[in-house]
């Protein structure tokens, strides 16, 4: 049998069973990645260059110093400040959101969703409504912003991996707007989404208690993480791992000062945070992506896909951004993201296209195509788990009936900016 279709079936069985197994999607993908190995479709010498480890440190130096950063009571604080100046619970559902995508921007999703539905746990009870579509609407608008930045999610520090882009190269690129002002134009037309569908809430509400902040180091430190990840991008012969170690030392640093002070339990969940299954995920989806490319199959993807739109760049782009869309909304975002950015690397390369419109369209219609779902993004499923462990049931219209709209306003309007900026 040829490498390149042995290698094929691997790569279907893989995705296959992470599809078919969400609770062993880390023995799935190293599995995935030792049988490319195993098969000799990948060198053995080749595995420790094929791991990104400049990701994997990014991701768990950003996880653990979240962690902290939630301990310290800040977030709550934030929220609190905004609820302030909000009236009505129509309006506080739409700035929470909107609070909650800013933060994700440059923060975990699943993250921002832990440190903002508490506050909207208590918004929904002293309103007297359902914590529901509250939480669902934080959610979904936590998502979208993870591709904002370099360091909103994961999909975006794959994406700059591939692409060699920087911090700033989200924000401007090659002389023109960069995905985060995109993302902005999605959060602007999915808010006004959001704010039809809670037009009946309309009762007054109250900012309650204010929080308390018990150390404001760790903001310091995420906050200098964000600063210096901005520098080093704009520094020349900078490492290949400085994103990885400025996150990992910084996470390094505010767990020595909580053991300074004798804090050893922060430190604890700080290192629990830190989640081996996703990092492991990635190791064994990067070993994947490797193998299949060696073998020749993203060639021959690549060629298909270039003629789906038989030399049109707009019916590619159309084909990227709407089928990560649907695929995104039952595969997890991450190895789908993995796998098509060499693909869509050489479908332009094949057309004779600058990458940047697929790349970025890839990246829209993967990370939102996540809200069509309850289980398209991992914010989804960490939201519906906070509202069964207060006793409320998430049915798949309660989920649809905000993500469908959302998804489709966010995308819709990602979709049109996007090729009159880019194309």
């Amino acid at each position: 049998m040829e490498p390149m279709i042995v290698a094929g079936i691997l790569f279907v069985v893989t995705y296959g069973l992470l599809l078919a197994l969400p609770n062993h999607r880390a023995v799935v993908a190293l599995g995935g990645g030792a049988a490319f190995v195993v098969f000799g479709l990948l060198p053995l010498t080749a595995v420790p260059g094929a791991v990104d480890w400049n990701v994997l440190l990014m991701i768990a130096g950003t996880m653990g110093l979240v962690e902290l950063f939630i301990a310290s009571g800040m977030p709550s604080l934030l929220s609190y400040w905004l609820l302030q100046k909000i009236h009505t619970v129509r309006g506080a559902v739409v700035a929470l959101a909107l609070f909650a995508g800013l933060i994700s921007a440059f923060i975990d999703n699943v993250a921002t969703v832990l440190m903002v539905a508490p506050v909207a746990l208590a918004v929904a009870k002293r309103a007297k409504i359902s914590p529901v579509p509250v939480i669902i609407s934080i959610a979904v608008s936590s998502n979208l912003q993870g591709a904002a930045t370099l360091v909103g999610d994961t999909t975006s520090i794959l994406l700059g991996a591939a692409a060699d882009m920087n911090f700033m190269d989200f924000f401007w690129y090659q002389g023109r707007p960069g995905i985060f002002w995109v993302v902005q134009a999605g959060a602007v037309v999915s808010a006004l989404i959001l704010f039809w569908l809670f037009r009946k809430e309309k009762s007054t509400i109250e900012a309650g208690e204010k929080p308390v902040v018990t150390d404001y180091f760790p903001t310091v430190l995420l906050v200098g993480m964000v600063v210096l990840l901005a520098s080093a991008s704009l520094l020349p012969n900078m490492p290949a791992m400085i994103n990885g170690m400025i996150c990992f030392s910084l996470m390094i640093i505010g767990q020595s000062w909580y053991l300074l002070h004798g804090k050893t339990q922060i430190v604890q969940r700080s290192l629990k945070a830190i989640d081996m299954q996703t990092l492991a995920l990635l190791a064994g989806v990067f070993l994947v992506v490797a193998g299949v490319e060696s073998a020749g199959v993203l060639d021959w993807i690549s060629t298909r896909f270039a003629s789906l739109g038989g030399g049109s760049m707009l019916l590619v782009y159309t084909a990227v951004v709407w089928v990560s869309v649907a695929c995104s909304a039952f595969i997890d975002n991450i190895p789908y993201v993995a796998a098509m950015l060499p693909v869509t690397a050489q479908v332009s390369a094949l057309l004779g296209a600058d990458p940047t419109l697929l790349y970025f369209g890839l990246l829209v219609g993967a990370t939102l195509g996540g809200n069509l779902t309850p289980v398209g993004a991992s914010a989804n499923i960490t939201g519906i788990g906070i509202l069964r462990r207060e006793g409320y049931q998430v049915s798949n219209r309660d989920f649809l009936r905000i993500g469908v709209p959302f998804t489709l306003a966010a995308v819709g309007s990602g979709y049109v900016l996007l090729w009159l900026l880019w194309a």
